[in-house]
């Protein structure tokens, strides 16, 4: 039988990727709150766990992609996704649950940035753009699929969507490692892999201190580029923003707000609801936003930026402090939305303003300033959530992103007094 190639390969990926993570967390927060009994502040430092192994291990990891194999790397991360989500969804125990959040973290760092070298390197880099368009489309399908097989699955047991997802993704993992082929990748010379093996080592046995080391390396390219600067600072401020949302919302719809009881909807097809409206509404904003927004003008993309977050902080706030299930539910959908919305905007602002020479010091250095924002800001927001209440804590979230205006409006400034008939690039010169 033919395999498919590069091309399906990641279609088929993308597409079952993103259904299986729909499977597993659309139900995962009621899990973590109605049958493993976690606090405020353990949801908050579940989250922390998994952040802290990306921030200390994603350079080490990231070797194996450029040094072995790009399939090899991705097949491993799926593989620990699988291991990490069987182990959750079956001992529902802090202890556990902190064990699989590493586990997966791990995961991410495998995956971090293999896919996209493997299928760029297949289909070619003018050819690579219209091949991650089709894949989000295919994603945002097979997501809704996997939102009500979540429902599905959870109506007979909440840890079951959790495990059948991890079994799956080591079934995906499996697939992988006979269809997924990569002719165009070539190995470095055994002396090169030596060396780049001997750095791994190193960077394993020392990751803190790389990190540290990197960080600093970085800091020095781009300490006398304020746009860059600026870049960052966002990045880490987003990044304490949505570990505060991404651990306590739903459980502030759960033991705060309340879900209505209609009919036979109990908790997990709300959730389900929840997730499919978010997603419907996502699409629809979307294919608007690509249709309105003239983003090849950086000034457009930084106001555009500025609205988004200004509509973010306020949502936020309105969700943490509704006091009826409607309320907080269409500003939990706005919230959803504008966040949505954020990604692809600010990647495009990025991408306009730093020059290929610096662009994958900013771009990684962003990343690990993202996770360091997670993991510094958000067991503060857990602790607030575990002594005041969801509703405090939520607030505080709404409250750490505001810093991201005064950022967004410097940018704007900036841009007004330097215009240029084309868009102001970030040089290795400047």
């Amino acid at each position: 039988m033919r395999s498919p190639g590069p091309y399906r390969v990641y279609l088929i990926f993308s597409g079952a990727t993103s259904l299986l993570f729909a499977l597993i967390f659309t139900i995962m927060a009621v899990y973590r709150v109605q049958v493993a009994g976690l606090n405020p502040l353990q949801l908050v430092l579940v989250g922390t766990a998994l952040e802290v192994t990306y921030f200390l291990f994603n350079v080490p990891t990231g070797v194996v992609a450029d040094t072995y194999s790009r399939k090899l790397s991705v097949v491993i991360g799926v593989l620990l996704f699988g291991v990490g989500f069987v182990l959750e969804g079956s001992f529902p125990i802090f202890g556990a649950i902190i064990l699989a959040q590493v586990i997966e973290g791990f995961g991410y760092t495998f995956m971090e940035g293999a896919l996209e070298a493997w299928i760029t390197d297949e289909v070619g880099e003018a050819n690579v753009g219209r091949v991650f368009l089709r894949g989000s489309q295919v994603a945002n399908v097979t997501g809704l699929v996997g939102i009500g097989g979540s429902v599905a699955l959870a109506s007979i047991g909440l840890a079951l969507p959790i495990v059948v997802g991890g079994v799956l993704f080591l079934v995906l993992a499996c697939w992988l490692m006979f269809v997924m082929t990569e002719p165009s990748f070539q190995r470095p010379p055994r002396s090169e892999r030596e060396s780049l093996e001997g750095k791994m080592a190193a960077s394993v046995r020392n990751s803190l201190h790389d990190m540290g080391d990197t960080l600093r390396q970085s800091a020095k390219v781009i300490r006398r580029r304020p746009l860059a600067l600026t870049i960052l600072a966002i990045a880490g401020v987003w990044g304490g923003f949505t570990e505060g949302l991404d651990r306590l919302g739903e459980a502030h719809f759960i033991q705060v707000i309340g879900l209505p009881r209609i009919g036979n909807l109990d908790t997990v097809v709300w959730f389900g609801i929840i997730a499919a409206g978010g997603m419907l509404l996502t699409i629809g904003a979307s294919e608007l936003a690509r249709r309105r927004l003239a983003l090849e003008q950086p000034s457009v993309a930084v106001k555009a930026l500025f609205g988004f977050n200004s509509v973010l902080i306020a949502s936020m706030i309105v969700f943490a402090l509704a006091g009826n299930f409607a309320l907080a539910l269409g500003a939990f959908w706005v919230v959803s939305v504008m966040r949505s919305l954020q990604y692809p905007v600010y990647s495009t602002w990025l991408n306009q303003n730093v020059d290929s020479k610096v662009r994958a010091t900013v771009l990684s250095t962003s990343g690990q300033t993202d996770a360091l924002g997670q993991f510094t800001v958000g067991p503060g927001i857990g602790v607030l959530g575990t002594v005041y209440g969801l509703r405090v804590a939520l607030t505080a979230a709404a409250a750490a992103l505001s810093p991201a205006l005064l950022l967004y409006g410097y940018a704007l400034r900036k841009n007004r007094s330097h215009p240029a008939p084309q868009a102001q690039v970030l040089t290795a010169e400047q």
